[in-house]
């Protein structure tokens, strides 16, 4: 827990980021997790899963918290060029994307939760126009329910858009539940926050319960189960509830991270499930990277021997 806080404080270090990016051996480390800083970087990564079986989401890592409409803005023109671009490539059928809120308005001081909103909406028309849809990703949990509220809103007029429940948050059992309707999208992950122990679970051992308790309620539902984990584990006790659940290959998803266990991403695709990969892009990497240092702390080692190194 002190690792996983330390290394999401060291995400909001401007020296170290600068130290990432200067690195040449980090820059290697960086683009194993993330695909690159522009569009074309991101649908030239999509197109390379997509031929061999994989579905893919991408996130443009740009301004995480919005403060101003003009940056807001900004995002969701980036957006609007990477739809246009997975349409000219022939990749709606296989990619959507993931949008974080306080990108789009949602951090702003007035209105916030009225801009993302309606800039969500915005994004979600433009996928839905070439035939994909969007997945609205989670943040701390002091936003959980003004994103909840989005995704409601927003499915009003695209059914089809996914939402992100965090399995070490108490409340997510009921959340799940609440949103395994006809038709919902929800991608299940473990959360990469660092939150209070009055309102998430600390242990490895109660995240993994709550992640079985939360998948038992998805698959028991009438939605689309999305399962984020790279944990073997997990993975075969998902499996096993779809099972017993009365589900077929592609009634549900595994989900897992661009350069994170690439061979299982391809074994598992080979039995014929349904494995999406979610690939991140943009000049705002650094942060994207650390937190995944802080969800897998073995991660660590390698991103701190590039910086460390004088090669």
């Amino acid at each position: 827990m002190i690792v996983r806080e330390a290394l999401l404080a060291a995400s909001r270090s401007t020296p170290i980021k600068a130290a990432a990016a200067a690195n040449p051996l980090a820059r290697g480390v960086v683009s194993r997790f993330v695909a690159g800083e522009d569009t074309a970087s991101a649908v030239a990564a999509a197109k390379s899963l997509s031929t061999h079986g994989l579905y893919v989401t991408i996130d443009h890592l740009g301004e995480e918290d919005a403060d101003n409409p003009e940056t807001a803005a900004a995002t969701v023109l980036a957006y609007s060029r990477l739809l246009e671009a997975l349409d000219e490539a022939d990749l709606a059928d296989r990619a959507e994307v993931s949008i974080k809120l306080s990108a789009i308005g949602q951090a702003l001081a007035h209105d916030g939760a009225k801009v993302a909103t309606e800039n969500a909406h915005r994004i979600a028309g433009l996928a839905d126009a070439i035939g994909t849809t969007i997945t609205i990703d989670m943040e701390d949990h002091t936003t959980t329910d003004l994103t909840l509220a989005t995704v409601v809103e927003v499915r009003k007029d695209y059914p089809s858009v996914g939402a992100v429940i965090q399995a070490y948050l108490k409340r997510s059992e009921a959340d799940c539940r609440d949103f395994n309707g006809e038709g919902s999208r929800v991608r299940l992950c473990k959360g990469a926050y660092a939150e209070p122990g009055s309102v998430a679970y600390e242990s490895r051992q109660e995240v993994d319960l709550s992640y079985v308790r939360c998948t038992k309620a998805l698959m028991n539902g009438q939605g689309v189960p999305m399962l984020a984990t790279h944990d073997p584990r997990l993975i075969e006790i998902g499996t096993a509830i779809a099972v017993r659940a009365g589900r077929n290959r592609g009634g549900y998803e595994f989900q897992m991270l661009y350069g994170v266990r690439p061979d299982e991403q391809a074994r598992l695709a080979a039995m014929g499930e349904k494995v999406r990969v979610y690939v991140p892009f943009g000049p705002q990497w650094y942060p994207y990277l650390v937190r995944r240092m802080a969800e897998k702390p073995a991660n660590l080692a390698l991103f701190v021997k590039s910086l460390s190194s004088k090669s």
